[in-house]
């Protein structure tokens, strides 16, 4: 059950309310509207008046519910009328009017609008015009002349309606913690659906100032690469003339005076606003660390390794800068990979930014790497591989993503920790995806017959429980190509193999082969060590790990 808060104001705030209410809606979407409750249940009901001008009882009902306000003169507040939609979920029962009326009175009173017993609280209607939702209209003047009393009101009427989800069997929404982006409106998505958008204004801004986030170093590149995909900027200028804000719209999105719709970035989302996106381009400014030369695959997917650790190991900042520096990489993702997993990568990318965000403060620099190797991943996506970086980096952010859902629970997060399961579908599938092709050309290429006996005597000696399952998997010849291309670049099979093995468990993988063939593929590309340390290494026994807590979950499995 969602409710939602819209304060109105101006002399004819109430009159235009009760109007649109029994109105027939912006898409003529309005069926029966009626009243379900008031707050002296007696009050003039334009949808059933059947012997009446329906614009006359408006007017009445306008009229009535002013009253106190209009008793107030100038002295009556800025904002006079409080709206509050409240919709079931699509799969929830058909509720009655009577229960919608009681759970009317149950927002009312928890907003303290008309708390339980007042007689002279707010006046306020609930209006039915559909079988999935109602409308609440209070004016904000109590009938004593006083006004409400409706402190933190939008976190008392999430609180309520999620007792009224347990209380009458409804979908259960996680509670949040305030950080969520706003949502659209029911406005916008008429609006995006008649110009033949498959999502809002709202959302394809969000994503394309997030991308131009992620993919720019510097401030003047951030609003240059908006420029490139048609986003119009309009900036806050302060006194001094140093902007201290900015505004964002979309090509052809325009109001009914023609005029272009912005959206302050604080509204597309809290991390969207000037000051905080000039925070998150100050840790990728070159100044500060610049990195090694490489190959920028190797350096994503060995900082994306390292974001287990964080969450387990680091402060709680570093682990949301870490967090937030992830769900960077995902919103560039899709820009370079291949146009059968770029639907499936942008859906991973949506769903973990409600992951990105909560009420500790991140700390971006700790995640500079990442953010700098994805960019260069961005600025020349052909350049690199052939399609094994992207599966191994995928590889290792569905561990990240099972970290951070385990991080998110234990500091009850709960919409993010949701978020996080739900990115987690959407990259098994992208994962599944790019693999096959990989894997085949991997196989493709196996070693001799003997050169896998002798990898194969390995395994069996060091994980004699998966040997079995790993020697008869379809990945084995793909596992097999890749120690021999490790052992014909100067590393010790043996070595690479133990290596791979201790760095997590196989128990809870899906295809401990392939789990093995992207650990060995990324620790034989490093550069191979002398005789000397090859010596040191193979004395070394490597501690075979234990199951993390994030990992009980089925999600992680591939």
């Amino acid at each position: 059950m969602i409710p939602k808060i819209i304060l109105g104001k101006g002399p004819n705030a109430t009159r235009r309310t009760i109007g649109y209410l029994f109105g027939k809606g912006r898409a003529n979407e309005h069926v029966d509207p009626h009243l379900v409750a008031s707050w002296n249940d007696f009050a003039p009901d334009p949808g059933r008046s059947p012997h009446r001008d329906p614009k006359e009882v408006e007017a009445q009902l306008a009229a009535q519910l002013d009253q106190p306000v209009k008793m107030l003169g100038d002295k009556a507040p800025k904002y006079t009328v409080w709206h509050c939609p409240i919709r079931a979920a699509p799969e929830d029962p058909i509720l009655t009017d009577a229960q919608w009326a009681d759970i009317a009175r149950r927002i009312v009173a928890a907003a303290g609008i008309a708390p339980e017993g007042d007689e002279e609280a707010c006046r306020w209607v609930a209006v039915r015009h559909a079988d999935d939702h109602i409308h609440i209209a209070a004016t904000l003047v109590r009938q004593d002349g006083r006004r409400s009393q409706r402190d933190h009101d939008i976190r008392a009427v999430q609180r309520e309606a999620r007792q009224i989800e347990i209380d009458y069997g409804l979908r259960r929404l996680k509670p949040g913690d305030g950080t969520a982006a706003k949502h659209p409106t029911s406005k916008e998505h008429f609006k995006a659906k008649r110009l033949g958008q498959d999502a809002t204004s709202r959302e394809i801004l969000r994503m394309r100032v997030r991308r131009a986030m992620a993919a720019a170093s510097t401030e003047a590149e951030f609003f240059a690469l908006l420029e490139a995909t048609g986003v119009t900027v309009r900036l806050k200028l302060g006194p001094s003339g140093d902007a201290l804000g900015c505004n964002f719209a979309l090509p052809g999105d325009t109001n009914d005076k023609g005029e272009p719709v912005f959206y302050a970035g604080s509204t597309l989302a809290g991390d969207l606003s000037l000051p905080k996106i000039r925070q998150r381009l100050a840790t990728t400014a070159p100044e500060p660390v610049a990195i090694r030369p490489g190959n920028p695959w190797h350096q994503a997917i060995a900082a994306t390794e390292r974001i287990p650790h964080h969450l387990t190991h680091s402060n709680d900042q570093v682990a949301q800068g870490q967090l937030a520096a992830l769900g960077a990489a995902f919103d560039l993702l899709p820009l370079t990979a291949p146009a059968t997993v770029q639907a499936e990568l942008e859906r991973a990318a949506v769903a973990f930014e409600r992951a990105t965000r909560s009420r500790i403060a991140a700390d971006h620099a700790s995640a500079r790497v990442l953010r700098r190797s994805v960019q260069a991943i961005w600025k020349d996506p052909a350049g690199h591989g052939d399609g094994a970086g992207l599966a191994m980096l995928l590889d290792v952010a569905l561990t990240a993503v099972a970290y951070a859902m385990h991080w998110h629970r234990t500091r009850q997060h709960v919409q993010q920790q949701a978020a996080a399961e739900q990115t987690l579908i959407h990259l098994q599938t992208a994962y599944a995806q790019i693999t096959g092709p990989v894997l085949a050309d991997l196989a493709s290429r196996a070693p001799t017959p003997q050169t896998k006996r002798r990898y194969a005597h390995h395994l069996q000696q060091a994980i004699p429980e998966h040997a079995d399952r790993i020697l008869t998997d379809p990945t084995w010849d793909a596992l097999a190509t890749v120690l021999a291309e490790a052992e014909a670049t100067g590393h010790n099979p043996t070595t690479v193999l133990d290596r791979a093995l201790s760095q997590r468990t196989l128990d809870d993988a899906h295809s401990p082969a392939r789990a093995l063939t992207w650990r060995v593929r990324r620790l034989g590309e490093r550069h191979a060590p002398g005789p000397r340390a090859q010596a040191a290494s193979a004395r070394q026994v490597p501690e075979r790990p234990a199951v993390p807590p994030s990992q009980e979950h089925q999600g992680r499995r591939r």
